[in-house]
């Protein structure tokens, strides 16, 4: 039997999907870092760290 070799364009679409997916799951935690940072109580610059 003969194998065939996968089409470059499978292997650019697969790229270009787990790409996306890659991005979406890091904005996803980027955001719900912000979220968590802002909603802690505020630093107030005046105050001398402890």
């Amino acid at each position: 039997m003969k194998q065939r070799k996968p089409d470059l364009l499978w292997i650019l679409a697969f790229i270009f999907g787990l790409g996306v997916v890659t991005t979406g799951y890091a904005q996803g935690l980027w955001e719900r870092k912000l979220d968590a940072a802002y909603q802690q109580a505020p630093v107030d610059p005046a105050q001398p760290p402890r």
